[in-house]
């Protein structure tokens, strides 16, 4: 991945799709990199509806759920993604950053014992956070992202950030608070800020969100441990990753065992504050 003239290529010299927006215009000064979810169905439609001028809006990449990468405009020029916005002094923030939109539904609501989006679609529970979002009171359920999306996010970013020196990573919610709520809990930004910026010598550990069952393999077709389940907020160490599910070793004695090593799924575990 590189960039040529602010368009981004692959290493191999073929440019990723480009599709451009007439919602732009105006040189722009960077200085951030602003994480958005499209609250929306596919990449399609989002590139879709962020090149008509009657969205008046877009973004300079949209990011596929399957990590594929479309660009709408330049990165030298003023994507409109931000709107009212401020952050350290500054104000109106398509002028100082890049933005980037996450094919993702967003906040989800319970209805009849299902996940639904606004827009009425329907989601399994193993794709749905249950989370409180740092400018709410109560839990909400949130669109999870996917692997290959968070990776090319995080190639994408690194490159972003190595190329316009960009000074830091933020989300929507950060710029706007009273107005936005993406990219939400189910973002890892703590964690994708660490890397994107070089930081990952920070040692990072996890918890439980609530009770969690932990097992001999990465799926719920393999038994439970007899510790199952752990209590909330447990804390652990990732070992490795399968899918959705993550390997960890538990960081305190449960039930008499000190020394735990299984299975559990991702969405339910958290960084520790």
């Amino acid at each position: 991945m590189q960039i040529i003239n602010h368009l981004l290529y692959h290493d191999d010299g073929t440019p990723y799709p480009f599709e451009e927006s007439p919602n732009s215009g105006g040189t722009l000064r960077h200085e951030y990199l602003v994480m958005h979810f499209t609250a929306g169905r596919t990449a399609k439609s989002a590139v879709r509806w962020l090149t008509q001028a009657q969205a008046k809006a877009s973004a300079h990449l949209v990011i596929g759920r399957d990590g594929s990468i479309t660009q709408l405009v330049p990165f030298n020029v003023k994507a409109w993604h931000a709107g009212r916005s401020s952050w350290e002094g500054r104000t109106g923030l398509n002028k100082y950053s890049i933005g980037i939109e996450l094919v993702n539904a967003g906040r989800l609501k319970r209805q009849g014992g299902e996940w639904k989006s606004w827009f009425n679609q329907v989601y399994d529970d193993v794709d749905v956070l249950e989370a409180t979002h740092k400018h709410e009171s109560s839990s909400s359920g949130w669109h999870v992202y996917t692997e290959e999306q968070l990776e090319a996010a995080m190639d994408v970013a690194s490159l972003l950030v190595d190329e316009y020196g960009l000074q830091d990573v933020i989300g929507h919610d950060d710029i706007a608070p009273q107005r936005k709520n993406d990219p939400g809990p189910a973002f890892p930004m703590d964690s994708f800020r660490a890397r994107v910026m070089g930081r990952e010598d920070l040692e990072e550990f996890y918890e439980t969100t609530g009770r969690l069952n932990i097992r001999t393999g990465p799926g719920t077709q393999y038994e439970k441990l007899p510790e199952s389940p752990l209590p909330a907020h447990t804390p652990v160490d990732i070992l490795d990753t399968s899918n959705n599910w993550k390997l960890v070793t538990v960081l305190e004695t449960i039930n008499d065992n000190m020394d735990i090593e299984g299975w559990v799924h991702g969405r339910y575990l958290q960084r520790q504050s």
